[in-house]
């Protein structure tokens, strides 16, 4: 691929996350990392210095002169940034949640749709190998558990558990069990922000899937599991460590002793889930695929975690 091909890139937000996109940018074979955008011009040289590109404190002076973008600011700024670029022919890779509204996001998702233009939301577990590997053996699961748990850390809090980790896990849940939500049940509480630090939330799906899903950030270990109960045997999936376990029934041969039961266990390279994410947001962009995560995916995700969100104001 000449360098002609490839698409230029910038990134909107030089912060925690800003930083790892701008690296994969500039390692991708398919894009040239063009600039870093940061309204701390420190923060922007900082990250330009390390990964190439040039430091902006405005992403409206880039008009023309990128192809594609990831936004990886706070929120709140999401649908104002997103919105100007996808005006601007620019196509958008924008950070869980997708806005802060539904408005917004519904917005968004529009103008992508006028202007032709790639609209990716950063659900990042979706690339996550061991996921990707369970997707097949999955047959109208039953049950799912799952659990996120991470230490407390100051980044992050501008939003609440569920906005903040929560996200991930119902995400997967609504591209896994395809349906929709008929009923949900939440509690929670805040331990050491003002927000919700601590929340549990049971959902059930209109073809009878339930899941309950655990997410806290004021924990001693970082966690992340799937447990998801089928007719003929369970996943166990641990998003974590890449590592996913299959225990099926199987028939047991005439005087055979043990458990009728079949244990396999996968474990997988730690591989590089937002190198993927970025890599198949490039593939969309030249018009290879579908963006994996679309802005009704981000949406959707947004609308149950508010729905949980107020659920759990009202308790």
């Amino acid at each position: 691929m000449g360098t002609m091909n490839k698409l230029r890139a910038a990134v909107v937000g030089a912060g925690y996350l800003g930083r790892f996109h701008a690296q994969k940018y500039a390692a991708c074979a398919g894009s040239e990392l063009v600039a870093i955008v940061d309204t701390r011009a420190d923060v922007a040289r900082q990250v330009a210095a390390e990964c190439g590109g040039r430091a902006e404190t405005d992403y409206r002076t880039l008009a023309g002169q990128i192809d594609v973008a990831s936004v990886a600011t706070t929120t709140p700024h999401h649908c104002e940034i997103a919105s100007w670029l996808l005006q601007a022919g620019v196509h958008v890779l924008v950070e869980k949640p997708i806005t802060t509204t539904l408005d917004e996001a519904s917005k968004l998702i529009e103008l992508a749709r006028k202007h032709g233009r790639v609209l990716q939301v950063g659900h990042l577990e979706r690339f996550n190998p061991a996921l990707r590997a369970a997707e097949p053996l999955l047959h109208s699961p039953r049950f799912i558990e799952c659990h996120r748990l991470a230490p407390f850390r100051e980044r992050g809090t501008d939003v609440n558990v569920v906005l903040d980790l929560m996200i991930h896990d119902i995400d997967l849940l609504q591209s896994l069990v395809r349906s929709d939500v008929v009923s949900l049940d939440a509690v929670g509480a805040p331990v050491f922000s003002g927000e919700t630090d601590i929340a549990n939330a049971r959902l059930r799906f209109a073809n009878g899937c339930v899941a309950n899903v655990t997410a806290s950030r004021v924990s001693m270990k970082t966690e992340r599991k799937m447990r998801i109960f089928m007719d003929e045997g369970y996943l166990s999936i641990d998003l974590q460590q890449k590592i996913l376990t299959s225990i099926r029934k199987r028939e047991l041969v005439a005087g055979e002793a043990g458990l009728p039961v079949s244990i396999d266990e996968q474990s997988f390279e730690q591989g590089d889930a937002l190198r993927a994410e970025i890599e198949a947001f490039l593939a969309a962009c030249r018009g290879e695929c579908p963006p994996a995560v679309s802005g009704e995916d981000g949406r959707r995700a947004l609308q149950l975690a508010i729905e949980i969100t107020e659920r759990l104001k009202a308790q």
